[in-house]
């Protein structure tokens, strides 16, 4: 019997969640990718293991992969006609290297410009959330929605930080500056596409960063949305996965956020 998109997504994430906990502390090979980080031979198997599962199972569906992105210098086409799937394979690799165990699995599918499916699998925690749009958002069968939390004063904020680019550090650092004394407390995990999980389940109450790349925020968004939660950038604007700039949480408080940012001289790139 023929898979839906949802069912071989699930097992593709499953097979690359078994790829990545039988390399984790076992890697022996790791690259650096200009302004992009580290990859290492768990990152490129894993994204072959989901891709050559998916490509079986739905042909007809196109692919674009962190991995293959990189090695193929991909143009990344934001008005994609058709489906296509988006893949983090490991989203988190230098926590992964060092043996820290929060990394994740990200796989996204996109269908003319909107976001259909989204998961975000934790393989160390066996945390697997899922979402569809227009059924909810769910973490491992229980359905999740973000916080309710409306002040900086109780919030639990996440962010990232990319110190390759001087401006982009130092808008960071300004934004970080203003929020570390408004916020309960701000956590910085690593892993982007799971900081993402986190506020669609309320976890976390806002996430933002600046510099992700689509196989970053594709899953996450839906996640989010799904969840009752909104997406945007700095500038206030719908987000979509490639967009340079990232808000995610509940309206009244990613709205707060964007009044604060937008009292600071951030730099337009």
């Amino acid at each position: 019997m023929k898979k839906s998109r949802y069912e071989a997504a699930l097992e593709a994430v499953k097979l690359g969640r078994a790829c990545l906990l039988g390399y984790f502390g076992k890697i022996s090979h790791i690259e650096s990718k200009e302004k992009a980080g580290l990859v290492s031979e768990a990152d490129r198997e894993c994204e072959k293991i989901i891709q050559d599962y998916l490509s079986l199972h739905c042909p007809e569906v196109g692919f674009l992969g962190e991995e293959q992105a990189h090695l193929e210098n991909t143009e990344l086409v934001r008005n994609y006609k058709g489906a296509r799937w988006i893949l983090d394979p490991l989203d988190g690799t230098t926590n992964y290297i060092h043996q820290f165990p929060i990394y994740c699995i990200s796989l996204a599918l996109e269908v003319d410009g909107i976001l259909e499916i989204g998961i975000i699998d934790m393989p160390m925690l066996n945390q697997t959330w899922v979402a569809q749009r227009g059924q909810g958002a769910f973490c491992d069968g229980k359905k999740i929605s973000v916080s309710k939390t409306t002040e900086f004063s109780d919030s639990l904020l996440a962010t990232g930080f990319f110190g390759e680019d001087p401006d982009l550090l130092d808008d960071q650092i300004k934004i970080f500056s203003m929020l570390v004394t408004k916020a309960r407390g701000i956590r910085r995990p690593g892993a982007a596409a799971y900081d993402l999980a986190c506020v669609s389940s309320g976890i976390f109450d806002l996430f933002w960063e600046k510099n992700l790349k689509p196989w970053d925020t594709a899953a996450g968004q839906l996640l989010i949305e799904e969840a009752g939660g909104v997406v945007k950038t700095y500038e206030g604007s719908p987000h979509d996965p490639f967009e340079k700039s990232i808000v995610a949480g509940n309206k009244i408080l990613v709205e707060k956020f964007l009044a604060e940012i937008a009292k600071l001289k951030l730099a337009r790139n």
